[in-house]
């Protein structure tokens, strides 16, 4: 039996792939019962998968992973690129992208809005992460 507090969604490899995988972790989230702010868990999900689908060659696998925690959630984008995120690494420095810029946006509001965030190697790639504690949920 599969288990229900995980969800998982191959996404396309264009820009389509940000409102399925917001639409996911908003059923995700909904279906579940109180859980992680949906507001907060749809942005960071969207701006994951948009550097998915920016920073990764073209045609090559995103996965959308949405797990339901004790204590909150997790989600997790699978990409097909094994080269770890540079602002989750480094902060900005000389010559690195400021994340108030445009680009680099994204995991700037990933480290300020989740309660942890990370990225670890996979099979085929990488996962980036997220989790976001239990509390109140967006209406």
């Amino acid at each position: 039996m599969p288990d229900a507090s995980a969800w998982r969604l191959a996404l396309p490899h264009t820009a389509a792939a940000v409102p399925m995988a917001r639409a996911l972790v908003r059923t995700a989230l909904t279906d579940t019962g109180p859980s992680a702010d949906r507001d907060t868990a749809e942005l960071l999900t969207a701006e994951l998968v948009a550097n998915a689908v920016e920073h990764t060659t073209a045609g090559a696998p995103i996965e959308l992973v949405v797990e339901m925690l004790a204590d909150g959630c997790q989600v997790e984008v699978h990409d097909g690129d094994p080269r770890p995120p540079r602002e989750l690494v480094t902060r900005p420095r000389e010559g690195h992208p400021d994340p108030w810029q445009e680009h680099g946006r994204g995991l700037f509001l990933l480290r300020a809005l989740s309660s942890a965030c990370g990225h670890r190697p996979t099979e085929r790639g990488k996962a980036v992460w997220f989790t976001l504690p239990a509390g109140a949920t967006s209406a």
